[in-house]
């Protein structure tokens, strides 16, 4: 994926322009092109040249010569009206959007796609600009059957040809219209190969010249004298079936005629025409509405350029069908408007004048929406969204044309004609168009809700409402033009997208959802009220300090299935003063923790911090760490004791073979590779190495937390846990989870229920929910010491399996005899949080765990309360070493907060 300074086609006239400009950059960074591109062209264009002359020779095309007939006569001038002005509101409204996001910053070439891609990312982007770059080829294709259709009337062999001058010379019939229509794709293939810049610069003269044969039109409508005429086609089989038409000048006879609609049968396709299919053939003349917005790096100010032009442009071609459709339904009656789609030649003062118009509007949207087609894949395949098969479209000639881009459109645009009608393929190219619009508005849309500052659009007269109502009437419309077409069009969007989601491209371009979804986020943040909560929704909230990830990634995935939907918080403490250093080093540091994060696949965030000591770094994290009732409730640490770290990067083959140069290729990392995340994590710690954090300040953590109200979890020897990373195929079947709610470090303690006891219950509870442990095994040991008089233990027992049916635990419950472990705790005089325990009984209790949870995946123990003194961290630490020694993934666990609720 390609950053910000990916090089785009700024579009010439039409999108012709085939200058290579780099967005941002110089364009010899085009490493595709087979040699130097030019440098960058200067902004000379005006608004009437740049913006005004590309928009109105892009929205005459075909329909105003070829199809304005046809439109009055079948729909009548009241619907043909109707039509006009529902047509031009939807694209007056998208109009509105291209202003607003064009004068927010300069369009470089791909125009819709660079605009969509640049304001939605890459996958909208991608999936839209693909879209219209089949609509432009559809278009195409359009153009030029056009373009046949009125050569063939002028110069059709057919005898019973509804023209009656001319050189008959052409064979007719749907391969000869094929042919021809291939051979006048081949001259646009050339004009583009070899002389795009040619044709781009006579465009204005192309505009005098539609301005002539328009005007001769208007003219003749006075100057000629009424006149009839016989219009033949050939009908079933072999009959020639014959119409009477006639020319009656003005006449508000012929104007109350054609008031009203008249749909039969379309002589071309043999179907009987509807308000949606002539809407669809209609509408074809407003698709070149961002000829103009495709201009923007070409003009002198294209903040004032886009919006005037294009709005001038739009009126006056909008004032010209207007008077055409009064023109041709006051003059001609229905028969010659539905019968005859070149009947303009015929009432003219010299039909050559329309013949040369159509030829020229034709070709000129031809060619135009060839040259503008293959530069939105131009731009497609130098952002490499697409992957190997749009990978040769990036390569360019000396000059700059994406000659390779330009013959995939060419083979595209030769299997439309392959319809062999001009009104076979309008009903596509109009739903395409219509979804390309949809999304301009979208984008609009988008930015405008996202209330980024700095969309600050010189372009005022639009809000959220015209964007909405421009995406809804675009909605509307394609159904109602072609239901089939509409929904197979939404769904190839949808896979599209769906593709360009799971290939995963990243871009520099910034992310329009991360805009909507800070501005969501903040909102329903503010409506998290922590006065609201109730135990009964209560989930864990962790952060999970690390010191070195190369030593923790699994306590890291593990930690991940533990925290149950919740916030998951990975935090680090930086040790030094920011006092005695130039700049906060921690700020650097994210990109490193947040592309391990990535890789490691978990839905954590990450928070740094800057201080003297880990202690007092870890104060600041539980403090300041989430947002209003998003705040960490639980504390994990790494166990405190003297085993050697093992490095997981160099256990875990992604981390290997990515660090060897494998990752993939055009992946945008946010500027940090996998060798620069391997160099900037320090070796693990060696034996011999000093700890950064002494017994004193470990337990001391443990105390901070337990005065802030937290839960507190000590993690050892997650080391030896797998199954956990994201790859693995793990359900939980053969593992077991071991939990032993008592104090064991407190033989005389028999309350099951307290606090901590049943968070003990609730986690390992929440973890046999998770989606990797889910068919785990869970049981639940009973200390009870059988050989005392007091035999309440059974009636424990039973009151703890009504406590876990109430709590809709499901777990197997073990009753562990532990008499002989109690005998060595002795009982002295010593206040108990002062009293040192026995090594015999530290080794018992050891010993007990190991006889019965020796096979668990994980056990969960009881932590005790740490010690109010410090000259006791070390006996404290002591202890749980002892206790815990040999045993494998072990979460010691303090809960202080009440997390069960047997209630609804």
């Amino acid at each position: 994926m390609s950053n910000e300074r990916t090089p785009l086609i700024s579009s010439g006239v039409c999108g012709l322009s085939v200058t290579a400009v780099a967005c941002g950059g110089s364009p010899d960074a085009t490493p595709e092109s087979s040699s130097e591109t030019p440098s960058k062209s200067p902004r000379e264009l005006n608004t009437f040249f740049g913006v005004m002359v590309p928009t109105i020779l892009s929205m005459f095309s075909i329909v105003l010569f070829l199809r304005t007939g046809f439109v009055v006569g079948h729909a009548g001038l009241l619907q043909g009206l109707l039509m006009v002005f529902v047509a031009y509101i939807i694209i007056s409204l998208t109009i509105l959007s291209i202003c607003a996001i064009s004068t927010n910053g300069a369009v470089q070439g791909g125009g819709a796609y660079y605009m969509i891609s640049r304001s939605l990312g890459p996958e909208f982007g991608g999936s839209i600009g693909l879209m219209f770059f089949l609509a432009k080829v559809f278009a195409c294709g359009e153009y030029v059957l056009g373009l046949v259709e009125a050569l063939l009337d002028v110069f059709g062999s057919d005898p019973e040809s509804s023209v009656s001058q001319g050189i008959r010379v052409l064979p007719q019939g749907y391969w000869y219209t094929v042919l021809y229509s291939s051979v006048v794709l081949l001259l646009c293939l050339i004009v583009c190969l070899v002389g795009a810049h040619i044709y781009s610069r006579t465009a204005f003269v192309i505009l005098l010249v539609v301005t002539v044969s328009l005007l001769s039109i208007f003219i003749s409508s006075v100057a000629v004298k009424p006149r009839d005429f016989v219009i033949s086609h050939p009908g079933p089989g072999n009959q020639t079936l014959r119409y009477n038409a006639s020319y009656t000048g003005f006449s508000a006879a012929t104007l109350r005629n054609n008031l009203g609609s008249g749909y039969s049968l379309d002589y071309s396709t043999n179907t009987v025409m509807s308000f949606a299919t002539v809407f669809a053939i209609m509408f074809t003349s407003c698709t070149g509405i961002m000829a103009g917005a495709n201009m923007s790096g070409e003009l002198k100010n294209p903040s004032v350029s886009i919006p005037k032009g294009t709005i001038v442009a739009v009126f006056y071609t909008f004032t010209v069908y207007v008077l055409l459709f009064i023109l041709v339904s006051a003059t001609c009656d229905r028969t010659l408007l539905i019968q005859d789609y070149g009947f303009l030649q015929r009432i003219n003062i010299w039909p050559p004048f329309v013949t040369v118009g159509i030829f020229c509007a034709s070709l000129s949207a031809a060619m135009c929406a060839m040259i503008g087609a293959s530069r939105i894949l131009h731009a497609l395949a130098l952002d490499q969204l697409f992957g190997i098969p749009l990978a040769p479209a990036a390569i360019t000639s000396r000059s700059g044309n994406p000659w390779v881009a330009v013959l995939y459109t060419w083979g595209l645009a030769q299997c439309v004609v392959f319809a062999g009608q001009l009104n076979a393929v309008a009903g596509l190219v109009t739903v395409f168009y219509l979804l390309a619009f949809a999304a301009v508005d979208l984008a609009c849309l988008a930015l405008e809700w996202a209330s980024a500052p700095n969309f600050r659009p010189t372009f005022q007269l639009f809000s959220w409402h015209t964007c909405l109502l421009g995406i809804l009437s675009c909605l509307v419309m394609m159904f109602v033009i072609n239901p089939v077409y509409s929904s197979a069009s939404i769904v190839l969007l949808l896979l599209l997208l769906l593709f360009l989601h799971y290939r995963s491209p990243t871009s520099s371009w910034g992310y329009i959802s991360q805009a909507l979804i800070f501005h969501q986020v903040r909102k329903y943040l503010l409506m998290l009220d922590v006065r609201k909560d109730h135990v009964k929704f209560w989930r864990p909230q962790v952060l999970l300090m690390v010191a070195n990830p190369r030593s923790s990634c699994q306590l890291i995935l593990f930690v991940n299935q533990l925290k149950k939907g919740g916030l998951y918080v990975l935090g680090h403490v930086q040790l030094g003063d920011l006092d005695s250093l130039p700049a906060d080093p921690v700020q650097q540091q994210y990109n490193f923790w947040l592309s391990l994060v990535d890789k490691l696949g978990v839905k954590a965030f990450v928070d740094l911090t800057l201080s003297p000591s880990v202690r007092q770094g870890t104060q600041h994290l539980l403090r300041i760490t989430g947002l209003g009732g998003m705040k960490p409730n639980m504390l994990i640490l790494g166990f405190y004791d003297s085993c050697t770290p093992e490095d997981f990067f160099l256990q875990d083959s992604a981390f290997c073979d990515s660090s060897m140069g494998q990752s993939s290729e055009g992946e945008y990392n946010f500027g940090v590779d996998l060798p620069s995340l391997q160099a900037h994590f320090p070796p693990v710690r060696h034996v011999e190495s000093p700890r950064w954090v002494s017994p004193e300040e470990y337990v001391g953590i443990i105390s901070d937390a337990v005065k802030m109200n937290k839960n507190v979890c000590l993690a050892r020897y997650f080391f030896q846990l797998e199954g956990e990373d994201r790859d693995s195929k793990v359900d939980g079947s053969d593992r077991t989870i071991d939990v032993w709610p008592l104090n064991l470090l407190q033989p005389g303690s028999r309350d099951y229920e307290n606090v901590c006891s049943l968070f003990l219950l609730q986690m390992a509870c929440v973890l046999n929910m998770s989606s990797k442990w889910r068919h785990a095994r869970m049981r639940i040991f009973l200390n009870v010491e059988t050989e005392s008089s007091d035999q309440g233990w059974v009636v424990n027992e039973e009151e703890f399996r009504e406590l876990l049916r109430k709590l809709r635990i499901r777990a197997a419950i073990k009753i562990v005899p532990w008499d002989a472990v109690v005998q060595h705790h002795t009982q002295p005089e010593t206040p108990e949080q002062t009293r040192a325990l026995s090594d015999g009984f530290l080794a018992a209790v050891n010993a007990m765990i190991m006889e019965h949870s020796s096979q668990a995946a994980v056990r969960f123990l009881y932590l005790p309360r740490p010690p109010a003194h410090h000259s006791l961290s070390q006996q404290y630490v002591t202890q749980l070493e002892a206790v815990t020694s040999g045993l494998g993934p072990t979460l010691l666990i303090h809960g202080v907060t009440p997390v069960t609720y047997t209630g609804l």
